[in-house]
């Protein structure tokens, strides 16, 4: 694995690959989504994303992801490109990203132009995760998408080469975009070059896209987890090297929370289990707390949904995450673990990020 390059000289391949931190042997990353519990606000759960993002850089976690999701009251990183504008300015090393962006949502050249900037601004630090799920409910979807809501799935790839283009400057000659320059863009950038690109997914459409086009690829293994070592397979043995990448790259997404012990961890987890029961019934919410969680009167069907949910969270005290984290990246061959707590309580939530970064071995 390569070593993390100097910014402002790095070529686009050298920027995929993390660094393992202190005694970690593989990278470990964090995947935000500024959550809004109860008893907060979207103000207080945006500081507190900066303050963990500050705190994950001097932690050693070695990329710290935002995503997109519009419509939910529980999740306040509705607009990636302006979080990581201020996260950015709040942080010095660390890699910042989407976790993703929804292509389908947007203009290619729009992105194009806001992560061209990010990356002007902030060259080396920047990664585009890319997804082509809406990240919302459907009429939250028509209203982004101004009605159109029936692409096929040949129309991702073709606003994926649309962006690849715009952001390298190269369409070809003849093409109707050929005089377009998304601007700040690769002629602008210092040192030239662009965000590399990831592919986010859940299913086996992006791990095949990502493979054959020999980009990196970061699987949703928090919520889809009976797919991911599929996943996994299908992208590696999709895999086509090309200038981004010599041999496959993936990084995979891991529900983690830690406390002092397991008990607490499990009551901790439950916040973020009933928060995402509620969104799976099409009501979405803050997280509520833990309290809350313990008093639902759980239906038999809900407690089964919430018995499989957690049987997916790597939690417990220090030392079990640890270990299920690297039994997790024994068993998928991941490069990489992207971690996530979705829990209630900032204080809590940031407690379990330096427990994990302690036991993994990023402080030394």
């Amino acid at each position: 694995m390569s070593q993390q390059p100097e910014p402002s000289v790095a070529p686009l391949a050298a920027q995929i690959p993390g660094r393992p931190h202190g005694r970690a042997e593989t990278p470990l990353s964090i995947l935000d989504l500024a959550t809004v519990g109860d008893g907060y606000t979207p103000t207080q759960a945006l500081t507190a994303t900066t303050e963990l993002a500050r705190k994950a850089e001097d932690w050693g976690f070695h990329r710290f992801w935002v995503a997109e999701h519009h419509g939910m009251p529980g999740v306040a990183s509705s607009a990636p490109a302006v979080l990581l504008a201020h996260l950015a300015a709040a942080t010095s090393t660390i890699r910042l990203g989407s976790g993703g962006v929804m292509l389908p949502n947007h203009a290619p050249l729009v992105i194009a132009e806001q992560f061209g900037t990010l990356h002007a601004l902030h060259p080396g630090r920047i990664d585009l995760g890319l997804g082509r799920a809406p990240g919302t409910d459907p009429a939250t979807a028509r209203a982004l998408r101004r009605g159109v809501l029936d692409e096929t799935a040949d129309e991702f790839p073709l606003q994926l080469s649309e962006l690849t283009r715009f952001l390298d400057a190269d369409f070809p000659a003849g093409h109707p975009y050929q005089r377009l320059r998304a601007v700040p863009g690769e002629a602008s950038a210092p040192g030239g070059g662009r965000p590399p690109i990831w592919l986010l997914g859940s299913s086996g459409f992006s791990a095949q896209l990502a493979g054959r086009l020999g980009l990196p690829f970061a699987f949703a293994h928090h919520f889809s987890a009976g797919n991911t070592v599929p996943a996994l397979e299908l992208y590696r043995d999709s895999f086509r090297p090309s200038e981004v990448l010599a041999e496959p790259y993936t990084l995979i997404g891991v529900g983690a929370v830690a406390a002092d012990t397991e008990q607490q961890a499990r009551r901790l987890a439950g916040s973020g289990a009933l928060a995402m029961l509620r969104l799976r019934r099409g009501q979405p919410a803050l997280v509520p707390t833990p309290e809350e969680a313990e008093a639902h009167p759980y239906a038999p069907a809900e407690r089964e949904f919430l018995d499989a949910w957690l049987s997916n969270v790597v939690l417990g005290d220090p030392d079990q995450v640890r270990d299920g984290l690297l039994e997790l990246r024994k068993r998928t061959g991941a490069d990489e673990l992207m971690i996530t707590s979705n829990i209630h309580g900032h204080e809590a939530r940031h407690h379990s990020y330096e427990l994990i970064a302690q036991a993994y071995g990023l402080l030394g």
